[in-house]
């Protein structure tokens, strides 16, 4: 089935204000997303927005956006709104969250997250790799998957938990969470339709809401964690690295 890339951008970042429209090798960050999304081959790209200025930008670099409310509390939100504008004749049955801040995400890896929805039981799929840094195992900002390896792949978990602690304990690999999402359709109508539930609320993560409501999610693991940009020493990062792919 036809697959739809949907990228959610807010103007209102509390670390980084305006951050979709900060430049990044002379490009604003939302497009840089947006040409990630493109050289992937994986489908059609539409930016979800709620600000003019950011729609603008991703239709003057060639690509499609859509306006959104402002009020929506979560990325998931945002896109299910969008993916009603833009396809009520619902012929995409798969759904890429991505998320407006990954402006190096490896183009491999969002082809990379449809590969667990070969599953016909997963509902959602996301991606993870494994934390070779030792300091990153009790960071609480790096998420932690809990899982058991797919018996259908072993680059793959199936997910039991998410979560801020260092876990599972004992000897053998943690592995970090990505935030991209692969959607089937109907489990993106469910999920937005959840109240937000308890786990959710004391880890502060939007992907406990499913696996509480018994939604399975599986993550393909791949080799490299893309920046997330949220701070002004993220955005030099990702200029740096976008710098020499430029020069190159």
């Amino acid at each position: 089935m036809p697959v739809l890339i949907l990228i959610p951008a807010r103007m209102a970042s509390t670390r980084l204000p305006g951050k979709p429209m900060a430049d990044i090798a002379g490009r604003p960050m939302i497009v840089q997303v947006a040409t990630r999304a493109a050289e992937s081959g994986m489908g059609r790209i539409v930016v979800a927005t709620d600000s003019g200025e950011v729609a603008n930008a991703v239709e003057k670099a060639g690509f499609e956006a859509v306006m959104t409310r402002g009020d929506h509390e979560t990325g998931s939100d945002r896109i299910f709104e969008a993916l009603g504008k833009i396809d009520p004749e619902r012929r995409c049955d798969t759904i890429i969250n991505l998320q407006g801040d990954l402006p190096t995400i490896p183009p491999a890896d969002i082809e990379a997250v449809l590969r667990p929805l070969e599953e016909p039981s997963v509902d959602i799929a996301t991606l993870g790799v494994e934390i070779v840094h030792e300091a990153e195992k009790t960071n609480p900002n790096v998420v932690k998957i809990v899982g058991t390896p797919s018996p259908v792949d072993a680059a793959r978990l199936r997910a039991l938990y998410f979560t801020r602690a260092t876990a599972p304990w004992g000897d053998g690999p943690l592995y970090h969470h990505i935030g991209i999402y692969a959607y089937r359709r109907a489990a993106l109508e469910r999920f937005v339709t959840l109240s937000p539930s308890p786990l959710e609320r004391r880890e502060r993560l939007e992907q406990l809401r499913a696996l509480e409501a018994g939604m399975r999610i599986d993550a393909e693991i791949v080799a490299s964690v893309p920046l997330g940009v949220d701070t002004p020493e993220d955005l030099e990062r990702a200029r740096e690295i976008l710098s020499v792919k430029t020069d190159l």
